[in-house]
């Protein structure tokens, strides 16, 4: 690793992990946050937070044909329509500078998930991407994340 992020700027760090802390009790199902986190890594290429979010969904039961086919989604039948509409509203958001955030995109989301939700997954998909650049950035090493039990 680079340098001690957490340690060079606690506040910020913190402040980061408040954001996540309220994300995980947000109306938003944390199985899917774990495959937009881990679908939005994928596209960043974060190997750090590949590692963490297939760990972490593996540990709440996701299936393994699942995480997988995600980064082929479109064409493999495993995902509802719900998170069909969350990955593309994820990779929309993820790679913006090119999609620009679709109108087709934000509608299909918008039938599938309410105001207040809309609103939790792209500040998941947001912290998400702010997370894949520090660990990019600061080489975090893949592997050595433990996922911890459901409680």
């Amino acid at each position: 690793m680079r340098m001690n992020y957490p340690k060079a700027a606690p506040e910020v760090y913190k402040a980061m992990l408040a954001v996540e802390a309220a994300l995980h009790a947000s109306s938003v199902e944390i199985g899917l946050l774990h495959l937009v986190k881990l679908r939005a890594s994928q596209i960043n290429g974060c190997a750090f937070c590949i590692d963490m979010h297939w760990k972490d969904a593996r540990a709440i039961g996701e299936t393994e044909i699942r995480l997988y086919s995600l980064d082929a989604w479109r064409e493999s039948p495993f995902y509802s329509e719900k998170e069909r509409a969350a990955l593309e509203w994820t990779e929309a958001l993820t790679l913006v500078s090119q999609t620009h955030a679709p109108d087709d995109a934000f509608e299909e989301v918008r039938k599938h998930f309410d105001e207040k939700q809309t609103a939790e997954l792209s500040w998941a998909i947001s912290l998400i991407n702010a997370w894949n650049r520090i660990a990019i950035g600061f080489r975090a090493t893949p592997g050595v994340y433990q996922a911890k039990k459901p409680s």
